[in-house]
């Protein structure tokens, strides 16, 4: 997909359309076709012309990776400006497919339908700033309402307003008046999208020594993120934002306007968080081309799925292991919520991916790869949690052995305690059946208040060592109880 926006333009080139979208290839140009639109009415041409070459070296890219399928949009300053037709015009003869200009309300709904599918049961306000607009939508689950598109880009507000912050803030002021969308965010999210946004997300995530280094679901609470804001418009005014080194060069003039638009959304709509996406209008529309049944499932599990058939010794197992798990804490009544039962389905199908790595390293190694795995539909914690199954389940459960305090931290005791008992039960689990599928599901598991106990088929019974012996008890210790075994 080639998205052609009032500030970048870029290439994101997908495995294949699913409801897991994975990026082979991401590569962009800010080229700033929307800076001078709102002055002039016209794309600047320096800036057209850096644009047109970077389409033809999109267009090569494509040819060379055998892209299947091309769309190609373009947004805000191709739909405004005067100019944007003949743009428009040689940009599709250089692509050799057509384009969609979006409008405004689509801009804003296909935004929504992205956050939608990048986040578990959303519920708030999502806000696009782009180079040349800002679009808002209300969403609660997939539901979407209707959507709002204003003229507080960032190259738009800047042109706007002639380079001063002072102009820039009377005009936010006053676009932003009686919008309704910002009446029904309070104490609600915020889910801030765009590449501005995002740069401003990475400055906080620095500055307050945020040990996860990941964007998409970064949460700030509002009352903190309206003083950061706050606080960039008064080093703006001192120019340090020239100096910030986190931010690419052509970024940094943006920051200010950017933070004074979300300290006004902030102000106005008082929601409760507000928390940054890294999927937006490309994801939504990616979305939107999914069969019915397919933009239904559950963006994580599907993730997970597809990781465990890429790197688990058997992707059977991982899910025999979920139905195993499912039948432990049936049993033992161990009491969850329903998003604790979907991250336990998830750490289940996780739990082997990092069989490869060699047994001094697999602990840290696979808690890293899913703390900083590049899918979306899981919080932060959610993340820690899921990744301390997995470490635990390598590296044992003793109290020296953990990942690093400031990450752990991420989570409440008792949800370290939850992964712990998960790991315990992975344990178990992979030494019963070697991580081979057909084992667990011959296998039960009996519970009184007194004594939880593990039943094997005769043809298993040699299975049962010390060793087994040991990772059991272990296992009924942390639900509160004794351990045995017995042949069925």
């Amino acid at each position: 997909m080639i998205d052609i926006g009032s500030n970048s333009v870029r290439l994101v080139v997908y495995a294949t359309l699913a409801r897991n979208l994975v990026a082979i290839f991401n590569e962009k140009n800010l080229c700033g076709l929307g800076r001078q639109v709102q002055s002039s009415g016209l794309l600047a041409p320096d800036a057209v012309e850096e644009a047109l070459i970077s389409l033809r070296r999109f267009r090569a890219l494509c040819r060379v990776m055998e892209v299947a399928h091309l769309d190609v949009i373009a947004t805000a300053a191709c739909r405004d400006a005067a100019n944007g037709p003949d743009f428009i015009a040689r940009a599709r003869e250089i692509c050799g497919v057509d384009i969609e200009i979006l409008s405004g309300p689509r801009e804003a709904a296909l935004s929504a339908r992205g956050v939608a599918s990048g986040f578990h049961n959303p519920d708030g306000i999502v806000g696009d700033l782009g180079g040349g607009s800002l679009e808002l939508a209300d969403i609660k689950a997939s539901r979407i309402g209707q959507g709002v598109t204003l003229r507080l880009g960032g190259l738009a507000l800047q042109d706007l307003a002639q380079n001063s912050l002072k102009r820039a803030d009377r005009i936010v002021r006053e676009e932003l008046a009686d919008v309704p969308q910002l009446a029904a965010l309070r104490d609600r999210r915020f889910y801030a999208v765009g590449g501005t946004w995002r740069a401003l997300a990475r400055l906080h995530i620095t500055q307050s020594g945020y040990p996860l280094q990941v964007m998409h679901g970064y949460a700030i609470p509002a009352a903190e993120a309206l003083e950061f804001v706050r606080r960039l418009r008064r080093q703006a005014s001192a120019t340090l934002l020239n100096n910030i080194k986190l931010v690419t060069e052509a970024r940094r003039p943006l920051l200010a306007y950017a933070a004074l638009v979300l300290e006004h959304i902030i102000r106005i709509g008082q929601p409760e968080t507000v928390m940054f996406s890294t999927f937006g209008v490309r994801e939504g529309l990616l979305h939107e081309k999914l069969a019915p049944d397919e933009q239904l499932k559950d963006a994580l599990i599907c993730a997970a799925g597809e990781l465990s058939a890429q790197l688990s010794r058997s992707a059977c197992h991982a899910h025999e292991l979920t139905a195993w798990t499912d039948r432990l804490f049936e049993v033992a009544e161990i009491p969850e919520t329903a998003d604790e039962r979907r991250l336990r389905h998830v750490a289940c199908l996780l739990s082997d991916i990092g069989w490869r790595v060699h047994p001094d390293h697999r602990g840290q190694q696979t808690f890293t790869m899913i703390a900083n795995g590049n899918f979306g539909a899981i919080s932060h914690p959610g993340r820690i949690f899921v990744a301390l199954c997995a470490f635990y389940r390598h590296a044992g459960l003793g109290e020296g052995k953990a990942p690093p305090p400031a990450l752990r931290q991420l989570l409440p005791p008792e949800l370290i305690e939850r992964a712990r008992l998960l790991a315990a039960a992975f344990r178990l689990a992979h030494l019963i059946s070697a991580s081979h599928p057909g084992v667990l599901p011959t296998t039960d598991m009996r519970c009184d208040a007194r004594k939880l106990t593990l039943v094997l088929e005769p043809r298993l019974g040699e299975i049962a060592t010390d060793r087994l012996a040991g990772r059991l008890k272990t296992l009924a210790r942390l639900i509160g109880r004794s351990s045995a075994t017995s042949l069925s």
